[in-house]
């Protein structure tokens, strides 16, 4: 069976490409797939994250494993597609050049046969022309430093030469 796939890019435009793909590849294989479809060069680290069905977060999945632990960490090349999405979970987002942030909202938009004259993975449809440089999102711990939560005391501790002797470092600690 085919996977057919609709990544919308995270923009004020409507950017999107439709992909197809065997239902036995893997989510590295749809990570080359969107980066071919986009126009990027496929060098920089991206993650999938699992999400319910309003688009909530629910775990990472990593191109690369860069933890200490390599046993708790599944990277994308261990995800098989058929075995991770289905008509029951259709969304993933998708992260491409952390620098830079390219996010994707991917939908499984349709699971058909295959089609003998493709190769897959096969890109079927494409809308809209990427922006030369990803838009800048707002995070929630980006609101800024604000000043006025914080009383007196609290704002002083950070000032000065010897601001953190109270917290156990010696003056040449490393």
């Amino acid at each position: 069976m085919i996977y057919k796939f609709r990544a919308i890019l995270d923009t004020k435009e409507d950017i999107f490409r439709d992909i197809a793909i065997e239902q036995t590849d893997t989510l590295e294989d749809l990570h080359n797939a969107i980066t071919n479809a986009f126009g990027f060069d496929g060098t920089e680290m991206a993650s999938f994250y699992m999400c319910d069905d309003n688009w909530n977060q629910e775990f990472e999945i990593p191109l690369f494993d860069t933890g200490e632990d390599s046993d708790e960490v599944r990277t994308m090349n261990e995800f098989i597609l058929e075995d991770n999405l289905d008509k029951h979970h259709t969304k993933i987002i998708y992260v491409y050049d952390f620098f830079n942030m390219w996010t994707f909202f991917v939908e499984l938009a349709a699971i058909e046969e295959k089609e003998s004259d493709l190769t897959y993975p096969a890109l079927l449809f494409s809308h809209g022309e990427i922006p030369a440089e990803a838009e800048d999102k707002m995070f929630e711990a980006d609101g800024g430093f604000d000043e006025d939560e914080y009383d007196e005391d609290e704002l002083d501790m950070f000032d000065g030469e010897d601001s953190f002797e109270d917290f156990g470092f010696e003056e040449n600690w490393n």
